[in-house]
């Protein structure tokens, strides 16, 4: 990849190194969990390093399964498991690869409000102790209100941005945005 493990110009990447820079170095979460159900969690978890031909890191996988408490749902399919405990091991899955990027597509809009508080604040010490960049899609301000910076979109343009934002405040300026 151009530039080793610094910033590359992806404009100047050929199909393999984009390839290869989305499966390093860029996680995703989806609102709809994207797991393969013909395989196990931990498979489905695993599946990052398996497909770069790379070593599992157990201590890491240990990590993220314990703090995302599903280490007793490893050998379960995504049939077996609730939206929540899906949701958790989409989200090991993309860390698993410890991605210097995660994209974040309304990653709670199918979890309770428990579900989504934990995954929250997994995915917000994350940022703080494992210094990852998380992009997250989201309509729910208490959702957004784990976030650094709040950036508002309207008909595809930047309409405002809010730093250090708290649901109150996100709220407020949805409603003079509305204006």
């Amino acid at each position: 990849m151009h530039g080793g493990p610094g910033p590359a110009d992806v404009g100047s990447l050929d199909d393999a190194e984009l390839t290869q820079l989305r499966r390093d170095r860029i996680g995703f979460v989806f609102q709809y969990f994207n797991l393969i159900p013909t395989l196990t969690a931990a498979e489905n978890i695993t599946l990052p390093a398996a497909l770069a031909g790379a070593k599992v890191d157990r201590e890491w996988l240990g990590y993220l399964v314990g703090q995302l408490g599903i280490a007793d749902r490893l050998t379960h399919r995504p049939g077996e498991l609730s939206g929540g405990q899906q949701q958790r091991v989409a989200c090991a899955r993309a860390l698993m690869n410890k991605p210097d990027l995660v994209f974040a597509d309304e990653p709670t809009g199918n979890l309770d409000s428990k579900s989504s508080a934990d995954l929250l604040a997994f995915l917000r010490r994350s940022v703080t102790e494992l210094g990852q960049s998380i992009v997250m899609v989201t309509h729910d301000p208490r959702s957004a209100a784990y976030a650094d910076r709040v950036v508002f979109l309207a008909d595809g343009k930047v309409v405002s941005e809010l730093e250090k934002p708290t649901a109150d405040s996100i709220l407020d300026r949805m409603r003079t945005l509305e204006t």
